[in-house]
């Protein structure tokens, strides 16, 4: 079992000014006190920040930061601070104390990596709330009005729950307010300037970071993107659903062509529209366990798949296979851990504002998304916007274009098609960033630096060297030909978790 890391003050001080081009300064002498944390030479500690950066000289909250070392001390470029992805995930869990491919690489040669739990996050002031009632979440699209007020009121209800059992963090856990934290500890670790990787949501975390912090930007290296400037609710479902339509349809023509895929030989297409019919219709029954199976959850077992191809498109086939002939030897994917408490709802309700009038506008969302998606109708991810109607207090940080002047050239990395970050906010946050270069990968697949041998290239050499690719690379796609012997311990970031299935 891994060891919680033990929290330890730091003797750090810290201060920043205005919010407009604000500067987070470290006043004191030494950094934060190390002790050892996991089994994989870690060491952990904390660093004390405000829990209002308007309010510096408020109340405090500790956020708790990890390292590993460089395995070649002598060729030390720095410190790598690569981003936890989620929102929600535990950067302490998933670089540190986990089995992580950053940890072998040629980047834990040259730095330091360091990443954190993000604010209202396990270690750092975790977001709790009522397991009672988080057990009680709407689990299906609203079907009517009543169902859509009914869970605007279940909303409401649930953040004030979650506010009275999290405390005063709990208003204060958007992005922005991370991100000082980030400066915050830079700062603390005598880093003049900042290397960076974060995929998925992490991505937000850099991207906002060169917003503030422009002159404190060594190198940045945001994979597999979110697209804060969208302010549509109906536009997020969709691009979400095109995607994840797209990454079936790369599996279905994988799968047709590739001998050992269980479903070689059919019309994969006509398997799952035969499948999903059945769990749309409420008679699809899951054969390894007697239970009706609903087209939201096979939706999300479809989705799962699409994050990690190397690992999972053989198993799908044969879950697919399997429903279609009601063959019980063939259960479900495992769904990932779900995050501690409610972190990745709070965090994201504080960072993104959607206006949705009423259950005729919403489903209106749900008939575009299934235009696009014809086989897979609409992701999951619908829910990224429902659950933060009715989500009690103001959001601290709304969505908003990319305003960076003064960073250094960033990269930024996108697949051909995406079911947690599509394409099409991957190509939004580059053309609102100036100097940036378009790293893409033809594959599909979350977390790109993770699923793509010529990605990891690239990417490394530009963390090394400030060499950037060429602009307009691009790394050839490449699928799996054998079922994986097991799955990878950490095969890229974290699954963003739908609150529905």
């Amino acid at each position: 079992m891994l060891k919680r890391p033990l929290l330890v003050a730091a003797s750090a001080a810290l201060m920043l000014s205005s919010l407009a081009g604000a500067q987070t300064a470290f006043a004191g002498p030494t950094g934060p006190t190390w002790e050892p944390c996991g089994d994989r030479q870690g060491e952990c500690a904390t660093v004390e920040v405000p829990i209002d950066w308007n309010n510096p000289d408020g109340a405090k909250t500790n956020i708790t930061i990890g390292r590993l070392a460089a395995t070649e001390p002598q060729n030390r470029i720095g410190v790598l601070f690569v981003a936890p992805g989620g929102p929600g995930v535990s950067g302490i869990d998933t670089y540190i104390e986990g089995v992580d491919k950053l940890q072998d690489g040629e980047l834990r040669k040259r730095f330091d990596i360091v990443s954190w739990d993000q604010r209202g996050v396990k270690r750092s002031s975790e977001v709790r709330c009522s397991a009672e009632l988080l057990e009680q979440a709407p689990g299906d699209f609203p079907a009517n009005e009543q169902e859509f007020q009914d869970l605007l009121a279940y909303n409401a209800k649930l953040g004030e729950d979650c506010r009275k059992n999290t405390g005063p963090v709990f208003d204060f856990v958007d992005t922005i307010s991370a991100v000082r934290d980030l400066d915050a500890i830079r700062a603390a670790l005598g880093e003049e300037q900042l290397s960076f990787y974060g995929a998925s949501y992490g991505t937000q975390v850099g991207q906002q970071y060169a917003e503030l912090f422009p002159n404190r930007v060594r190198a940045m290296t945001i994979d597999s993107n979110m697209d804060h400037s969208n302010t549509s609710g109906g536009r997020y479902i969709e691009t979400a659903s095109e995607d994840l339509e797209g990454s079936f349809n790369t599996f279905a023509d994988w799968c047709e062509r590739t001998t050992n895929c269980s479903l070689y030989g059919q019309d994969v297409r006509a398997v799952w529209d035969g499948v999903h019919a059945k769990a749309e219709a409420g008679t699809l029954t899951d054969p390894a366990t007697g239970t009706a199976l609903s087209a939201g959850s096979l939706r999300s077992e479809l989705m799962r798949a699409m994050y990690r191809p190397e690992e999972r498109w053989y198993g799908l086939a044969d879950r697919l296979k399997a429903l279609s002939e009601g063959n019980p030897s063939v259960t479900a994917m495992a769904a990932p851990a779900e995050l501690a408490e409610n972190s990745y709802q709070a965090i994201w309700c504080d960072d993104w504002s959607w206006k949705v009038r009423d259950f005729a506008e919403l489903q209106s969302y749900r008939e575009q998304a299934e235009k696009v998606a014809p086989h897979t109708k609409i992701s999951p991810f619908w829910s990224d916007v429902t659950s933060c109607l009715g989500w009690p207090g103001e959001v601290s940080n709304p969505q908003h274009e990319l305003s960076i002047n003064g960073a250094p050239p960033i990269l930024i990395v996108k697949g051909k098609y995406d079911v947690a970050t599509p394409t099409a906010w991957n190509l939004a946050v580059a053309d609102q960033i100036d100097n940036s270069v378009l790293l893409e990968h033809d594959g599909i697949g979350h977390g790109q630096y993770y699923r793509n041998a010529c990605i990891v290239g690239h990417v490394e050499k530009y963390l090394t060297t400030l060499e950037t690719p060429a602009p307009g690379t691009h790394c050839e796609a490449v699928y799996p030909t054998e079922p994986p012997a097991a799955a990878t311990a950490s095969g890229g970031p974290a699954v963003r978790p739908a609150h529905a299935a």
